[in-house]
Formats: structure tokens, sequence, C-alpha cells
């Protein structure tokens, strides 16, 4: 996991284009946020990320499922709130602080689907850039 504040470091984003496409993620959140403010349902938020990433043009799936796999076998499946370009994931919450399993979950995904980039964003915060996590595998 890296430092929630280094997320626009070229140091520890160097691929240009998950850099734009993070940076383009944090706009969007930062604009929900902003509209928005802390203490709403998870799924207000979501619904509002759709509508401002659709308005500036980036790319994304929404609860997209995950295979949970065991020895070549499905035990279970997951749910991605967001996968954006095909390159990173967007995990949303209303939460009081991100958990230690939410983080583990964020891990576990980025490497079932083999991505390199994660972004855990918690609204219930004064001020939104308090609340993102980066996550790279």
């Amino acid at each position: 996991m890296l430092d929630n504040q280094a997320y626009a470091d070229d140091e520890i984003e160097p691929d240009p284009d998950r850099k734009r496409i993070s940076n383009g993620i944090i706009g969007c959140g930062i604009a929900v946020h902003r509209e928005l403010g802390p203490g709403q349902l998870e799924l207000a938020y979501e619904k509002a990320m759709a509508i401002e990433m659709d308005f500036r043009g980036i790319r994304y799936e929404r609860q997209v499922p995950v295979e949970l796999l065991y020895r070549g076998h499905i035990v279970g499946e997951g749910r991605l709130d967001f996968l954006v370009e095909k390159q990173v994931i967007v995990d949303l919450k209303a939460v009081e602080q991100i958990a230690p399993a939410h983080k583990a979950q964020m891990i576990s995904y980025l490497k079932i689907i083999k991505l390199k980039l994660g972004l855990i964003m918690n609204f219930n915060v004064s001020r939104l850039v308090d609340g993102i996590r980066r996550f790279a595998n």
C-alpha cells in the first residue's frame, strides 16, 4: 500500500496512462464529495461517480463480477464497484474508517485480475483526500 497523499507523485505512479486515469478518478470523487458531502449511502456515491465519469468521458464498468477460485474451482464471487479503463479498480466506501479487511480485499482483487493499481475512496470524511488509499500490485 502506498501513502494516500502520494497519488500525484511521478515516483509513485511512473506509468503516465495510469497516472492520468487515477487523477481523473480522484477528480471525479472530489467533485462528488463537494456536492454530496459525507454521510450518504455508498450507493448514492456510486451512482454520482458514474454520472461524473460519464460527464468527463472516463470509460468504466460498474459492479464487475470477479470469480474467486480455489485450486481451479469457483468458490465464490466478488464485485468491483468500478473497473476504470480496464486498468484501475475503484472501491467506494462510506464508513467510519477503512478497515484492514477492505485493504486485504483490494489486494486480493488486484492479484486475481492481474492489475497494478487500485483505489479505495471513503466518502465519509470531511476532506475526500483524507479518505483515499492507493494500492499497487
